[in-house]
């Protein structure tokens, strides 16, 4: 969140720092929660598995209704997923993601409320994608009941 108020404050310059940096704090936050609940990051398939998380939280209602029923039963779905990482749509996740985010950003680049749009729009970003992990990772858990 801290992050979201110094790049709102710095402007255009400071804000182009914002995405890399809100990104890999997602990540980081992803990961602790994939760790939490017992799951093996470093499996590509489980670093594919954050990756629906992310399109989850943040893509349309439309996207997000079949990136959640891949997830529902993932063991399957993973089953017969290539064994190499770049077969992953890259260019469709980072459409819907962008998509997502650029009202919210564009108005961070504001000089004014740039800084307090950054404070609250980050916090809130942060507090969904790490609802939808938990929420995702239980449903996981459930498959194994």
């Amino acid at each position: 969140m801290a992050e979201g108020f110094a790049t709102g404050a710095g402007g255009f310059i400071l804000g182009m720092t914002d995405f890399p940096l809100l990104l890999s704090i997602k990540v980081k936050l992803l990961y602790d929660i994939a760790t939490v609940y017992g799951f093996d990051v470093r499996d590509y398939k489980e670093r594919l598995y954050i990756l629906n998380i992310i399109q989850l939280a943040f893509s349309s209602q439309s996207h997000s209704k079949s990136v959640f029923n891949k997830m529902e039963n993932w063991d399957e779905y993973s089953d017969h997923l290539p064994g190499n990482i770049n077969d992953f749509d890259w260019e469709s996740f980072q459409q819907e993601y962008r998509d997502y985010l650029d009202l919210a950003k564009l108005l961070q680049l504001m000089p004014g409320i740039g800084a307090a749009v950054g404070f609250y729009v980050n916090g809130k970003l942060l507090d969904k994608l790490g609802d939808v992990a938990i929420n995702s990772y239980r449903m996981r858990l459930e498959e194994f009941k």
